[in-house]
């Protein structure tokens, strides 16, 4: 040990084996090299899971007796409401990792997961409207659900618009992480809004505590989708943190 030392904190922390083996992927160097190299088939199981989930959704999941074909969007439109609620969350978390371990991949992470996650809001958004017109008779009411998803996409937009308002790095990556954990607190009340409030949104069709309210082939190729656009969602935000790392000149080509 004497010579550990001696020697300066950076070789010592070197010689010695770290406890943590985890932190070793918080290393962009030996980060981007992983995200080159799985990127592509995260990509290529999107599109799998994709193709799979519009075959059962459209082709072979029944007719709903209620609402007809019209409640096929659901196999775009729930996906995407899951996956706009997940994707916040697991920006809090990197968010929350970045603030106490101080890991610049962390922020890095957060900062590629916002405008996937800000797509997935927007296309829930946007599916509820085509699916509520022809079932409640109008595109847009002020519901809790409807108004909480409508408050994540502007925190979507939000934690964009101020990381791009601060030019020092670290700053921004401060001010978004707070604001990622403060936002947060949006997600629950957004899942349980239709049990605090009376509320035009129906009720989750799929629980953790519950049998699905639907059939197992509706249930199939909603999963199947969900898989395709966590699949997709990873991969793009390992593709934008390589870029974010070669633009801030922290790795080359």
């Amino acid at each position: 040990m004497s010579h550990l030392l001696n020697a300066s904190p950076r070789a010592a922390e070197a010689a010695i084996p770290s406890r943590r083996p985890w932190f070793a992927l918080a290393s962009p160097r030996r980060f981007d090299p992983l995200a080159r190299r799985f990127a592509p088939w995260f990509f290529a199981a999107a599109i799998v899971f994709a193709l799979a989930g519009l075959c059962v959704g459209f082709l072979v999941a029944p007719t709903d007796a209620q609402q007809g074909e019209v409640y096929r969007i659901i196999f775009i439109h729930v996906p995407a409401a899951w996956m706009s609620m997940f994707i916040y969350l697991v920006m809090a978390m990197y968010s929350a990792l970045a603030l106490v371990f101080h890991t610049r991949l962390s922020s890095m992470m957060a900062s590629a997961l916002a405008p996937t996650g800000a797509m997935f809001t927007a296309i829930a958004l946007a599916s509820g409207a085509l699916w509520g017109q022809p079932t409640w008779g109008t595109w847009w009411v002020w519901d809790a659900r409807l108004t909480s998803e409508l408050l994540l996409l502007f925190l979507y937009l939000g934690y964009m618009a101020l990381e791009a308002a601060i030019d020092e790095p670290r700053r921004a990556e401060r001010a978004c992480a707070v604001l990622a954990l403060v936002g947060s607190l949006n997600v629950p009340v957004i899942y349980y809004s239709v049990r605090w409030w009376n509320t035009l949104h129906q009720g989750a069709s799929v629980s953790l505590t519950a049998a699905p309210s639907m059939a197992m082939t509706m249930l199939a190729g909603m999963l199947l989708m969900t898989l395709a656009c966590w699949m997709y969602s990873i991969a793009v935000a390992l593709v934008r943190v390589r870029c974010i790392l070669r633009e801030r000149r922290v790795v080359g080509d």
